[in-house]
């Protein structure tokens, strides 16, 4: 994973789900908040130890997870799609 030092990994903190610097607020949490509307000040003020960096680095890492490629198949002569 390059670029995200803020995005850790504990077994430990949340069942080993993407946490914020080792800390028990999740990737999804802060990506769910966004989605529904908070602001990064809002953000912020209800998690005060939360800096800018963590609520732009959470969103560029499920962004990142998001990233998809799609591989057609080739079906044989006469098959069904």
């Amino acid at each position: 994973m390059l670029g995200f030092d803020r995005i850790t990994f504990d077994p430990n903190v949340m069942g080993g789900r993407a946490c914020i610097r080792g800390m028990r607020v999740t990737v999804s949490l802060i990506v769910n908040l966004v989605a529904n509307g908070m602001s990064t000040e809002e953000i912020l003020a209800e998690y005060p130890y939360m800096e800018p960096d963590d609520i732009r680095q959470a969103l560029a890492y499920a962004a990142w997870l998001a990233d998809e490629s799609v591989h057609t198949l080739e079906l044989a002569e006469g098959g069904v799609r």
